[in-house]
């Protein structure tokens, strides 16, 4: 019986799993006797099937779908929710849109994409889409922002844990205890546990401070605080591998991955201006392991700030803070009078820093201050060169009290 013959063409109807990436078109062969073929193939299965009854005409429209892409013909009906994942591939959208109900077949949506030229714009995110649709106008739904499902979080640069929480808690309405929770355990939430090795001896906690990428973010909906950080910390991983962030912290700057990322977190607290990460992580590093400064230290005052804030403290500006809050030896983020760099990132990065931190320029800065209220950096070698940046800084009225007089 025709029932007994396992053709697999129920796959097929579905769509093949490949490789097809949003905007890739595939090749096509071009030589005219492909379709000969089909025709010729159609009229043998037709003549095999022919004595066999009605089930023939079962069995022959098997064998049409695998040569024919199933697709649905009108607008479509109703209303279906999907959603396109970062990463998703073409097969991956179709195969979410035939789950849906949306396409008859994931290879009829795949043909249409490839069709139009702009579905390699279609965005992750929650889509509203009608069901049984034709698979081109489901590639126009899909490339329309009126159908995008927005609940959208944006999360800046350089905040830190404890402001994310508060973002993600007015949100989504959960707690921000169960956000404090779900963060005592980095490596659950997927940071490798290779991550939180350094080669400068220190020891200290295993934060999830620096690995919560700064981002828009879709909230699916009842997501979990840990399910909501995993996501941060999965488009970190995305980022750091697309910069090849291990590799050059282990081979290039000879330190480990975890110092590099203090490092850009040091650069995206302490600079206004994104072109001055790479030449503040210079300054870090010749301060901390170039042996230019004698105890090592780096002397910032956004570690400082950052230990209060962790404390529940307002932060201060530099020329107000006390000497007992700079001097503070109970302080694990005191960094002048500490060798080398704080216990845990002081905030969450975003590319850019991260890229300067791994690709630094050469140069022989030991200093880095804000010399203006337009945030502009200033640069210095030596002694006098200090002292050139402070006077700036108190002309400007960035600095004031005793460091001016």
């Amino acid at each position: 019986m025709i029932d007994d013959l396992d053709l697999g063409f129920d796959e097929a109807e579905r769509g093949e799993k490949g490789r097809h990436r949003r905007g890739a078109v595939a090749k096509r062969n071009g030589k005219s006797g492909g379709r000969g073929k089909t025709i010729f193939a159609l009229l043998m299965a037709l003549v095999l099937l022919g004595g066999i009854g009605g089930g023939a005409y079962v069995g022959f429209d098997r064998i049409r779908n695998h040569f024919v892409t199933p697709d649905y013909d009108g607008p479509g009906s109703g209303e279906a929710m999907v959603q396109v994942k970062n990463g998703d591939t073409l097969t991956d959208i179709g195969n979410s849109l035939y789950d849906a109900g949306v396409v008859k077949s994931t290879k009829a949506f795949i043909e249409a994409a490839e069709a139009n030229s702009r579905s390699k714009n279609i965005q992750v995110g929650r889509y509203k889409v009608r069901k049984q649709m034709k698979a081109a106008d489901a590639v126009t739904l899909l490339l329309d922002p009126k159908s995008r499902v927005v609940n959208g979080v944006t999360i800046p640069e350089g905040t830190i844990s404890l402001a994310i929480y508060d973002i993600l808690s007015k949100q989504t309405k959960i707690p921000v205890a169960d956000f404090k929770a779900a963060a005592k355990d980095p490596v659950k939430l997927g940071v490798p546990a290779y991550w939180f090795t350094r080669g400068d001896g220190k020891k200290g906690p295993k934060s999830i401070e620096g690995f919560l990428f700064p981002a828009t973010y879709e909230i699916p909906p009842k997501a979990t605080a840990e399910q909501i950080l995993s996501m941060m910390v999965d488009q970190f991983l995305t980022v750091t591998q697309e910069l090849n962030f291990v590799d050059k912290a282990q081979q290039e700057r000879k330190i480990s991955p975890y110092e590099v990322l203090i490092t850009a977190s040091i650069a995206q607290a302490e600079s206004v201006n994104h072109v001055d990460f790479p030449k503040v992580s210079r300054v870090i590093y010749n301060r901390v392991y170039a042996g230019k400064i004698g105890c090592r230290c780096l002397g910032i005052d956004s570690a400082i700030n950052y230990w209060l804030r962790l404390q529940g403290k307002d932060p201060k500006d530099s020329d107000v803070l006390k000497n007992s809050e700079i001097h503070d030896l109970k302080n694990p983020y005191n960094t002048h009078d500490v060798a080398g760099l704080p216990v845990t990132p002081i905030s969450n990065p975003g590319e850019d820093a991260l890229k300067g931190a791994v690709n630094p320029p050469v140069g022989d800065w030991i200093y880095f201050m804000t010399v203006d209220k337009k945030g502009t950096m200033g640069y210095g070698s030596t002694d006098a060169d200090f002292r050139k940046l402070q006077k700036q800084m108190c002309d400007n009225g960035v600095l004031s009290g005793s460091n001016c007089t």
